[in-house]
């Protein structure tokens, strides 16, 4: 970019999401319905009343320390929430790079069903998870299993959704995602912070998700969109001054190396559906990952299939039993993620664009 080039102001103009204090205190209460609450009622008016004050102040980060040497402004004020979670991928990183270390596979369930909420069942994204880690632990690798279900089953366990930085400007994109915690907003407990580190450690990735409306599953869709830090997103919050939209349009322009974070990391997709749309997810998915700048781990490790196709759905899971075939091709996709991550450590599985950058990063 030259001299000549201004930075543009941010666009303003939607309509304020700013509660009264009636509202805001009738809906923090409104958690506590539970009549064993109603002793408790003066403490908690009284603790609705801070949070309130949060709220109306903005304080999205109430704890943090300078950032302090290696970063653009050392005294800048960084979230001690987001130092910690920087520490964690730095550590992740390490042991990913560590040539001594065991090789690690994620594999990611992307099915919400699960039998500890109100389907009442598992799924048979969760079998296919169970059929791929077998496969490749009997190949040597260590394995980790992220089960999305949990965003319905587990109290407190949630993704928030992204809130689109990258789309204002690329550095206002924090690696790893800075939006939250945002306590002023009540948006904590985001499980993000814990499910970068399983990206960064693993050297391969295993993913199945189920056809939901021609999609993946929204808790897949949650990650993904949250991972778009991880393709490009800028490891230096004080560059930006936090979430300074005009500095970080002005940093964009000035040239911005678009890091990937993840590259080079191997990977297995498996969509599956029971009438229409596994195509078209298992192609999203991938060609998601390939953006990312990851490797297909081989021509068998991208499959999309139906299982009990215009059968019943309370036979699904006896279709899946008879289906030999899709375990076999499950477990033969796996194995291929083995012998991938195994020949990238060993040099002998190179990433074709390395070394060449396109015209147009993103």
């Amino acid at each position: 970019m030259t001299d000549a080039v201004k930075t543009p102001e941010p666009r303003k103009g939607m309509p304020s999401p700013e509660l009264s204090r009636e509202d805001f205190i009738t809906r923090y209460l409104s958690q506590y319905q539970d009549p064993a609450f109603d002793k408790m009622r003066e403490a908690l008016d009284q603790v609705a009343a801070v949070a309130w004050d949060g709220y109306i102040e903005g304080r999205k980060s109430p704890v943090t320390q300078k950032a302090g040497a290696g970063y653009a402004d050392p005294d800048y004020d960084l979230s001690i929430d987001w130092i910690n979670a920087h520490a964690a991928i730095e550590a992740a990183q390490g042991r990913h790079d560590d040539a001594k270390g065991p090789l690690r596979a994620l594999l990611i369930n992307g099915s919400s069903r699960s039998e500890h909420t109100c389907p009442g069942e598992m799924s048979k994204s969760w079998r296919l998870i169970q059929i791929a880690e077998a496969a490749l632990k009997s190949a040597g690798i260590e394995t980790t299993v992220l089960d999305l279900s949990r965003l319905a089953s587990e109290y407190g366990r949630e993704i928030h959704p992204c809130k689109a930085c990258f789309s204002t400007a690329a550095a206002l994109c924090h690696w790893p995602c800075s939006c939250y915690p945002n306590y002023s907003l009540g948006q904590v407990h985001d499980w993000m912070n814990d499910i970068y580190p399983l990206w960064v450690e693993a050297h391969g990735v295993f993913i199945v998700t189920p056809v939901n409306w021609y999609q993946t599953s929204s808790s897949l869709k949650l990650m993904i969109d949250r991972l778009v830090c991880a393709d490009g997103g800028n490891p230096d919050p004080t560059l930006t001054h936090g979430k300074d939209a005009s500095k970080a349009k002005a940093v964009e322009l000035e040239g911005w190396d678009y890091p990937r974070h993840l590259a080079g990391r191997t990977f297995a997709v498996v969509a599956h559906g029971d009438v229409e749309g596994a195509e078209n997810v298992r192609r999203s998915v991938a060609d998601w990952l390939k953006s990312m700048k990851l490797i297909p781990a081989g021509p068998d490790a991208e499959i999309d299939r139906y299982i009990g196709y215009f059968e019943p759905y309370a036979t699904s899971h006896d279709a899946l039993d008879k289906d030999r075939d899709i375990q076999a091709e499950v477990r033969i996709a796996a194995e291929e993620l083995a012998r991938s991550m195994r020949a990238r450590r060993a040099g002998r599985l190179e990433s074709t664009d390395e070394g060449l950058d396109g015209p147009r990063q993103k």
